[in-house]
């Protein structure tokens, strides 16, 4: 069988149906405009995120038989409500908190440098005084480019502070016009796609329940794992304990990976605090309880349809998505990688009937 000959063939299986056509064009030009045009769209796409999000809300809302606006304003008063906490507290209390560390960063060096001279006298065997000298001026070199990086981030955000203004005001008033017409701009949409959608109400019905499960129960998890390790490292006394009760939050966003990177600044401060004692170890344990708790307790109970991709399927996601579209990328690999499969699942396929073997004569034919 010639090229020509499997190419037609697989374009006569894939894309025999008309509405499948159509779809892979409409996919086409949405994943080309998200590309593109992603950084333009940023205000909108994430008013669409919070609006979905949202949604939820609304609809329990009016399960208590309030009324359509009544529901939309609670939930959107709720939604700013989050949203002035976050500008007005708690990045304020993040950013004096990591200029806090940085300037502790010099003393943190002064006790890497003993604590390498002491491992270098106690183990000469393992490691030499050259290969000590040189670990920490790796270490040198890279806590000075990160703060080269939060000085360059810095400045080079001041001329972008109107536009930031901007959309912290857009945002809001698209979430709001979302919520309150939602049903208007759904049936717009609708108009606007080709009258027989049998494959793409299959795909998004196949979809929908999952990603809507996924984003509430990753930002309830997100919430939940934050708020306990906040706690937790108060009552251990550990410094910045809501910066690093942020980064232990935010790591559920990337399985397998993001727990473990979490891990070395937390053991790195809680050692530089307490050193190699009891209040270290208990640091450790209480960190490790969390993450367990976490996979073993919290996940199952919040994702009631277990997202089904292998773990190398989850990781190519977010590496791929996470290079392209940074933070929300990380956040909707996995839905992402589950609408690609939904889609692979219900696409239509014209099957060709096997060939049945030639009859094989009797012996008294």
């Amino acid at each position: 069988m010639s090229f020509r000959d499997v190419t037609v063939n697989w374009l006569h299986r894939y894309f025999s149906d008309e509405e499948a056509v159509i779809f892979a064009l409409l996919l086409v030009i949405f994943f080309s405009a998200l590309f593109f045009f992603g950084a333009m769209l940023l205000p909108f796409l994430s008013a669409v995120v919070f609006a979905y999000l949202l949604q939820g809300l609304v609809k329990s809302l009016r399960r208590l038989r309030l009324p359509q606006l009544p529901a939309v304003l609670i939930a959107f008063s709720v939604f700013l409500g989050i949203l002035l906490t976050l500008i007005f507290w708690l990045f304020p209390l993040l950013w004096n908190q990591l200029l806090s560390l940085l300037k502790e960063l010099p003393v943190m060096l002064r006790a890497t440098q003993v604590w390498i001279d002491h491992l270098y006298e106690a183990y000469p065997q393992l490691i030499t005084q050259q290969q000590a000298s040189s670990i920490l001026n790796e270490v040198v070199n890279d806590i000075r480019m990160l703060g080269q990086t939060l000085v360059s981030f810095s400045l080079s955000n001041i001329p972008n502070l109107i536009a930031w203004l901007i959309y912290l005001i857009l945002v809001p008033i698209l979430v709001f016009f979302m919520l309150k017409d939602r049903q208007q701009l759904v049936g717009f949409i609708t108009s606007l796609m080709p009258k027989k959608r049998t494959l793409m109400t299959k795909v998004w019905h196949e979809i929908d329940a999952q990603i809507a499960n996924y984003i509430r129960g990753k930002v309830l998890e997100i919430i939940i794992v934050a708020s306990v390790s906040w706690v937790s490292f108060i009552l251990l006394g550990l410094n910045y304990a809501e910066l690093l009760a942020l980064l232990v939050g935010l790591s559920v966003l990337v399985p397998y990976i993001g727990a473990t990177v979490a891990t070395l600044p937390i053991a790195l401060v809680a050692f530089f605090q307490f050193g190699l004692s009891s209040d270290f170890m208990w640091v450790i344990g209480v960190y490790g309880v969390i993450q367990l708790l976490d996979g073993n307790v919290l996940v199952p109970l919040l994702f009631s349809e277990a997202v089904n991709l292998h773990p190398v399927s989850i990781i190519l996601a977010v590496l791929f998505f996470g290079g392209l579209w940074g933070f929300w990328g990380v956040f909707f690999a996995i839905p992402l990688a589950t609408m690609l499969k939904a889609i692979f699942n219900a696409w239509p396929t014209a099957f060709y009937p096997a060939k049945k073997p030639p009859a094989q004569l009797s012996k008294f034919d």
